[in-house]
């Protein structure tokens, strides 16, 4: 999936943005409630609540795009063309309906409820998401994105799917492991930082969830409303977790579904543009003029959709 090309670039996190042993002794922080914007990625239409004014990042984590319930009617195209990716991981998670995912790198993956889509973009990737050309009842899930450090963020492009991952029973919910490890049990997916991610399916009651306490975390709601630490979440809202807790309590009254995302907080500056996740202007411009000249930066994908063009960056001068 791709952001629209109304997200500005932008430093989101820069050096010293670390957790020392004296902030894990400090007072604990209330949660904070962000709230997200609606956007629409092609047809799709998504409440993106990373990044948003309130919060650039956490941990590693760079964008998160909820996505639907929308229907899945083949008459109404909700497909988003090829487009470019730098620097990050895409992860891909639905809670029903299906996509079919193509990439530059000759990767074709339907993807269902349960499984995980995960694609490296390292130097340079390009791929499509499309409907499966058939009715499959309504599409909803999220995409998230991880960003890359400085070690891996120029090497090659990779895809995954995983069909099956691991799940955790606890007092009122159900945890499924997308990425990371949680509760004894660790996601195949890779991960190049300390990050997680966890689907909660919050049966209704209390539910206490155990943090690691160098993590910072945030809690996307994507189905009813969930009660954090004191706090009311709603879908289209992001709750954040300041890092220095070990456990986090969570209520549900009449059941709802959320995201659990943490990580360690990213100690590099990032500079987002687009669907580019770099550290300057000058890499944000070499890779839209990439994709642009259509150069072997980004390989053509299968796909039946022509691919997106977009203007360039706002501090890239136009040629005479």
């Amino acid at each position: 999936m791709g952001a629209d090309d109304n997200d500005e670039g932008r430093a989101a996190s820069g050096p010293g943005h670390e957790v020392g042993e004296a902030s894990l002794h400090a007072p604990v922080l209330p949660v904070s409630l962000v709230e997200g914007r609606s956007a629409l990625v092609g047809e799709l239409v998504v409440r993106r609540t990373l990044p948003t004014r309130g919060r650039r990042m956490v941990g590693a984590w760079c964008f998160a795009d909820h996505m639907g319930p929308q229907s899945l009617d083949p008459g109404r195209s909700i497909d988003i063309a090829p487009h470019p990716h730098i620097g990050l991981q895409t992860v891909t998670w639905l809670f029903s309906g299906e996509f079919l995912h193509r990439d530059s790198l000759g990767s074709e993956q339907l993807i269902r409820p349960g499984q995980l889509n995960l694609m490296t973009a390292g130097h340079g990737v390009a791929h499509a998401e499309e409907s499966p050309g058939r009715s499959s009842g309504v599409l909803h899930g999220v995409q998230l994105w991880v960003a890359q450090p400085n070690a891996t963020r120029e090497g090659e492009s990779r895809f995954e799917h995983v069909a099956e991952l691991p799940r955790v029973d606890l007092a009122n919910a159900v945890a499924t492991v997308v990425v990371g490890d949680f509760g004894g049990v660790r996601s195949p997916a890779r991960r190049d930082t300390e990050h997680v991610a966890l689907e909660l399916d919050l049966h209704g009651g209390a539910t206490d969830v155990s943090l690691r306490a160098n993590h910072e975390y945030a809690l996307i709601v994507v189905a009813g409303e969930v009660l954090v630490d004191g706090v009311i979440a709603a879908s289209g809202q992001l709750a954040f977790i300041e890092a220095g807790r070990d456990e986090i309590r969570l209520s549900a009254r009449d059941g709802a579904r959320a995201m659990l995302i943490g990580g360690v907080p990213f100690d590099e500056r990032v500079f987002m543009w687009w669907n580019f996740v770099a550290r300057t202007k000058e890499e944000i411009a070499d890779a839209w003029l990439a994709w642009a000249s259509g150069a072997e930066r980004f390989a053509a994908v299968a796909s039946r959709f022509a691919r997106i063009d977009v203007a360039p960056p706002p501090w890239v001068l136009p040629t005479k």
